[in-house]
């Protein structure tokens, strides 16, 4: 084959030696010059690959044949990881998963954040892994279809498709979500009770939501339906009352033709609304537990960090990081149900938590009340839009309006222009920045550092192990404090 750029063709064959790995986990490598992007090829493959997709400078290719094999390359527990979209590194040595993960935090910080390596090679701490990697997952979403047989299936979608794998048992899992899909799926085909087709929009069961309280063992089940009832009630709930733990069967409408999972309304057919789960503050010198814990009512819409174990060290660096005596006031944004705001009220003066979904407001408002906590404050909105309000001279205290410390948790796209401005002139102390993407954190801590802070502490946490992703706690100190 010529080595010319415009000779290679969608199909073609050719050798690759993977070189690097991307943000998500895939192989880099070059042939003749351009660079290709391969799923399930790991640094140190030698591979056959064939070409899937052609861009003017790169491609994307799949893994045709290893011819040699990496030494870090493992056989992967799962047998559909290649399949399923959710493991996209399970076939990495666990170590060299770790390795990846914190590469992936500096280089970011050093190509979108601009800190120098120097820098960063003074604040960076050693990546929180995991002891076991597997079975660690507190919820699950399985979409609900039917296979070529027409007969039911639920699993997880293959890799950028709506194709489902059928997948009884997932090993990030925990095994009564096997119990749970067999049950659900008995009580379909007894009742004859359509699985959804998202293509033609008819059907009933979307979804089956499964969440575990790992310190609880309370169990609850919700199907997301395509209507606005659901037949056959009380026999489902006698097939899911025989699963140890069940705690909570409800169901959730959800009819638009959407890829969002959940809807707005959530109704509880059997047992409590929610589950309960218990957070436990560690000791960050070894992560072992200590007795104190933070307990929480967790809905089927309640956002909670799917990883317990992984959670626990993550919150309690985060409470480390922020250096509280008891004398200080606390903003926590993007509070969510209050996990954070919670840990933190036990050290702080006062904490007031922002939120923008109503629902998590009243959760984190039962979650303080469930605790005995009385030293947070919870507001509903944007926190672009409830921070200014309150620096503008709309708080109570001057506590509110110049807090001693910031923490933030914001979603994947990281904070707004708007809640980072007025972060700066609010001035706290301290910022401990919790984020779920390195790519958008290294971007903030730029626009906070050029303000004004200068960049601490760092430390990532493999909070989705066999996955690309990682997770990240970072202290930023006001110079001159």
């Amino acid at each position: 084959m010529s080595g010319k750029r415009e000779n290679v063709k969608k199909n073609d064959i050719f050798p690759l030696t993977i070189v690097d790995m991307g943000v998500d986990g895939e192989g880099i490598g070059k042939y003749e010059g351009m660079t290709f992007f391969v799923k399930d090829a790991l640094i140190g493959d030698v591979i056959l690959a064939r070409a899937v997709k052609l861009k003017k400078n790169y491609g994307y290719a799949r893994v045709e044949k290893i011819t040699k094999a990496s030494s870090s390359r493992v056989e992967p527990k799962c047998p559909l990881h290649r399949q399923c979209g959710g493991c996209q590194i399970q076939a990495l040595e666990y170590s060299e998963q770790l390795r990846f993960k914190e590469k992936k935090v500096k280089n970011n910080l050093l190509r979108i954040g601009e800190f120098p390596e120097q820098e960063l090679d003074a604040v960076m701490e050693p990546i929180v892994g995991m002891e076991n990697p597997y079975r660690y997952r507190n919820k699950a979403q399985f979409p609900v279809g039917y296979d070529k047989n027409g007969e039911i299936v639920t699993g997880f979608y293959a890799a950028r498709t709506h194709s489902i794998i059928p997948v009884e048992d997932c090993l990030l899992g925990v095994p009564e979500n096997q119990e749970v899909l067999s049950a659900v799926k008995e009580w379909m085909k007894t009742y004859r009770i359509p699985a959804y087709d998202e293509k033609e929009g008819t059907g009933l069961v979307r979804h089956i939501l499964i969440r575990y309280g790992f310190s609880t063992q309370e169990v609850m089940v919700c199907l997301i339906i395509n209507g606005d009832s659901l037949p056959c009630q009380k026999e489902l709930v006698e097939k899911l009352q025989a699963i140890e733990g069940m705690t909570s069967v409800c169901y959730n409408v959800n009819t638009e033709r959407t890829n969002v999972i959940l809807g707005q309304k959530t109704e509880c057919i059997w047992g409590m609304p929610y589950i309960t789960d218990s957070i436990y503050l560690r000791d960050t010198a070894d992560f072992k537990r200590t007795e104190t814990s933070v307990s929480y009512h967790i809905s089927a819409q309640s956002f909670y960090q799917v990883n317990p174990v992984q959670t626990e060290k993550l919150y309690s660096t985060a409470l480390e990081y922020a250096g509280l005596t008891g004398k200080e006031s606390v903003w926590d944004l993007y509070c969510g149900i209050g996990t954070i705001s919670l840990f933190l009220s036990q050290r702080a003066k006062q904490v007031y938590g922002v939120e923008i979904v109503p629902q998590a407001i009243e959760d984190a408002k039962n979650n303080a009340k469930l605790n005995g906590i009385t030293n947070v404050q919870f507001f509903v909105g944007k926190a672009e839009e409830v921070l200014p309000k309150f620096y503008a001279g709309s708080g109570d205290s001057d506590e509110m309006c110049h807090p001693d410390v910031i923490v933030v948790d914001p979603p994947r796209k990281g904070c707004d222009e708007v809640c980072l401005s007025t972060m700066l002139a609010m001035r706290p102390k301290r910022i401990v920045y919790v984020s779920c993407d390195s790519a958008t954190l290294a971007r903030d801590l730029r626009i906070l550092a050029d303000g004004g802070y200068e960049l601490k502490r760092v430390r990532a946490f493999d909070q989705f192990a066999h996955s690309g992703h990682v997770e990240c706690v970072t202290l930023l100190q006001r110079k001159n404090t």
